[in-house]
């Protein structure tokens, strides 16, 4: 394999994935790969929890109900078109919905091109997954897909639970200190961030989840929502206005001053927080709440698919820490051909 031209290893986090995807290259070298085989390697790839990062971490969940279950057909890939040359190699990723405590993901179609040489899938710490898709040896003016249809079940959150009990995190597992770190667009250790949090005192009788509403109020009260170019929390605060981006990366960025974990929740078109706290046991509890819109706090009435939880990814393509895990391509080939990524929903329920 070209180290050049393919920056990143198919490889995955989890051995179960490996073990299929061994088996699936395999296949993809050595024989014809039948479509019921193939869609049963695919479905043990990729519908592996990237929550299972976080799971191990986290008690059942008592604290909240998933209500409503709805479910939805999402058409996730590549597809590419070569132009007046051959395409020796392309080299394509893109992330996909995964398993999240309301919301469970799994494959029922896949649509792979004869030049799709191999594919396997990867699984990026903090909250996110990604297809690699390697097609070789595309003829001139030929097309060539790597499509992937998603059956998503997806619940609305309503908060249950006693919260009184709650508290701010004293430890945190080695793969939850992100959450209380620095990250593209959020930066909790400016000067103008730790002197909001530092103005938001918490009174002798609020518990830690008054205090966490406390932040998400003043949040929601002094910066106006407005659409417009992506900018910085620190950008949104001075200019007293941004739209859910800049919202959800303020109420971060406070969060974490105050040394609550949080991060982004991103779904199409939309995103918003979550922060965690402690119960009285030491189990973690992630709870949503809107930062731009409806007031939601402890709770989400939304049917889109989680594409991804987190705000700081290392992606191996990419030389810098991303904010947001997107579609990537290489080519080789003497004319470029046409690349568009997928992510359509096709039917619901």
């Amino acid at each position: 394999m070209n180290s050049s031209l393919y920056p990143g290893p198919f490889s995955s986090n989890n051995n179960s994935y490996d073990a299929a995807a061994k088996s699936l290259k395999s296949s993809a070298i050595g024989q014809p790969i039948t479509r019921r085989s193939a869609l049963a390697l695919g479905t043990a790839m990729l519908c592996g929890s990237v929550a299972a990062q976080e799971t191990s971490a986290t008690a059942v969940e008592d604290r909240l109900e998933f209500l409503s279950p709805e479910k939805q057909l999402w058409q996730v890939g590549v597809k590419v078109m070569s132009a007046g040359s051959i395409c020796e190699e392309i080299y394509a990723t893109f992330p996909v919905p995964t398993n999240w405590p309301e919301q469970s993901v799994q494959v029922v179609d896949q649509n792979l091109s004869r030049y799709v040489d191999r594919w396997d899938t990867r699984d990026l710490l903090g909250g996110a997954k990604q297809v690699m898709v390697r097609m070789v040896n595309v003829p001139p003016n030929t097309a060539s897909d790597a499509l992937f249809t998603f059956e998503v079940t997806k619940s609305r959150i309503k908060g249950v639970g006693e919260t009184n009990d709650l508290v701010v995190p004293e430890k945190l597992e080695r793969e939850e200190r992100i959450f209380l770190g620095s990250s593209p667009y959020i930066d909790p250790r400016h000067g103008k961030i730790r002197k909001i949090a530092n103005e938001l005192q918490a009174t002798p009788e609020q518990t830690p989840w008054q205090q966490v509403e406390q932040i998400y109020d003043w949040v929601r009260d002094h910066v106006e929502y407005r659409e417009g170019d992506i900018k910085s929390a620190v950008e949104a605060l001075d200019d007293g206005h941004g739209d859910c981006e800049e919202l959800t990366s303020l109420f971060v960025a406070l969060c974490r001053a105050k040394r609550i974990p949080a991060r982004m929740v991103w779904i199409p078109g939309h995103c918003y927080p979550e922060f965690m706290l402690h119960d009285a046991a030491g189990a973690p509890h992630w709870f949503p709440c809107q930062a731009a819109g409806t007031r939601q706090f402890g709770e989400m009435d939304e049917y889109k698919p989680i594409l991804q939880k987190g705000d700081r990814f290392k992606v191996p393509e990419q030389k810098t820490v991303q904010r947001y895990v997107a579609e990537f391509c290489k080519v080789k080939a003497r004319f470029k051909p046409d690349v568009t990524f997928v992510r359509e929903l096709t039917d619901s329920e």
